[in-house]
């Protein structure tokens, strides 16, 4: 028999990293494997998280990863992908999670707060004590945000908010929502508030039915003559521009979190092929099933070099929202091929939680999805190459 290498070893880019990197990754790796997976395929059965994991998540530095002070980790943006593609290794959900609260709820409040803001919530908002949600997309208002028909009045020192967001990750259990509306005293201008949970006229409830993300919590967001004190209206927000910049860090962590996935379903697929026995010999040593894997293998290595390319970009401030939306597509694309590849590899067995590849598959439907379409990030693609708007 030949001398087997690891995926690890075709990849080769652990010289690529520091040190502090490859512990860092390593570090969610181990937490995963230990704390999260043992639990992992009951909550998926039952629709649930494992809200009692929050504080250790915190301890680990997962949220906010990569936000300076206000108790938060600091890391580079290289380290906090490699993070994000760990905790999705586990499970898409686990990786929401994160991304919603750092991208979504503490970038806007970093970026667009004030002081006071920020030294209120994003403290803890980093320790877990609160978990925060991002109100933006609406029955009638997903690729198309500007539509949204949430609205604003000022009325005295409060704002009165009225509308419905849809697909709402985090909001069942959230403390807060970062709510984006039209505020009608500025000519519809779009701005960002910080709703808190008790707020009268507040509601998240949930959304039930989901083949997709069962084990993260996915809700709406009801508002309804909702008075939200002005000193919550995030004073540098303004237009449709401070969501789509929340969205931008938000889709550079997808990009990196979902080879976490891929890389989960080869391994499984690997470790699987070597094991089953058909004809007298394991199904690995088959040339069809070895064509598959060098595809995947290929695949991933693709996915992990854009990775660690367009990391090492923005930890410059160099990288582009078009250089993050063909990330986006191109790793999403790769991990949803990968993962219908490994459930036929699994045959009869792809299908059961026996396995992580269907529950995997599944996620990324949704991963596909949102935070801007396949589709979506192709037309950004294609209007960057081309200078024309082929939207709409």
């Amino acid at each position: 028999m030949s001398h087997q290498v690891t995926l690890d070893s075709i990849l080769a880019i652990e010289h690529l990293l520091t040190d502090e990197e490859k512990q860092t990754r390593d570090s969610i790796k181990a937490w995963v494997r230990d704390r999260f997976l043992p639990t992992l395929t009951q909550h998926h059965r039952e629709g649930t998280f494992p809200t009692e994991l929050l504080p250790e998540i915190a301890d680990l530095g997962a949220f906010g990863a990569s936000i300076e002070g206000y108790g938060c980790a600091g890391l580079n943006n290289v380290s906090y992908g490699l993070v994000l593609q760990e905790l999705e290794r586990g499970d898409s959900g686990l990786r929401s999670l994160c991304s919603v609260q750092g991208s979504l709820v503490m970038y806007p409040i970093l970026t667009f707060g004030n002081e006071e803001q920020r030294k209120k919530w994003l403290p803890e908002l980093a320790s877990g004590r609160m978990i925060g949600c991002f109100g933006l997309t609406e029955p009638n208002a997903g690729s198309d945000p500007a539509a949204m028909g949430t609205t604003a009045v000022r009325d005295g020192n409060d704002y009165i908010l009225n509308g419905v967001k849809m697909w709402i990750t985090n909001s069942p259990i959230s403390h807060l929502a970062v709510v984006w509306a039209k505020v009608e005293d500025e000519d519809n201008r779009i701005r960002g508030f910080v709703v808190e949970r008790g707020t009268p006229g507040f509601e998240t409830p949930y959304i039930d039915g989901k083949f997709s993300l069962r084990a993260s919590p996915t809700g709406e967001i009801h508002l309804t003559d909702c008075r939200v004190p002005a000193a919550n209206m995030l004073p540098e927000s303004g237009g449709l521009k401070s969501p789509l910049m929340c969205l931008t860090q938000a889709r550079e962590g997808i990009a990196w979190g979902i080879t976490g996935p891929a890389m989960d379903c080869f391994e499984t697929v690997l470790n699987y092929g070597l094991e089953r026995i058909a004809f007298q010999k394991p199904i690995a040593a088959f040339q069809l099933y070895q064509s598959q894997l060098t595809e995947m293998a290929t695949m991933i290595t693709n996915s992990q070099l854009m990775s660690l390319h367009f990391g090492r970009l923005k930890d410059e401030g160099k990288l582009t929202p078009v250089q993050v939306s063909m990330h986006k597509r191109h790793n999403v694309d790769v991990a949803r091929k990968i993962a219908s590849m490994s459930r036929g590899m699994l045959g009869g067995n792809g299908i059961t939680d026996a396995y992580p590849v269907m529950r995997h598959m599944m996620n990324i439907e949704s991963v596909y999805t949102y935070e801007g379409t396949h589709e979506i990030h192709t037309l950004a693609v294609g209007r960057a190459l081309t200078g024309l708007n082929a939207f709409g």
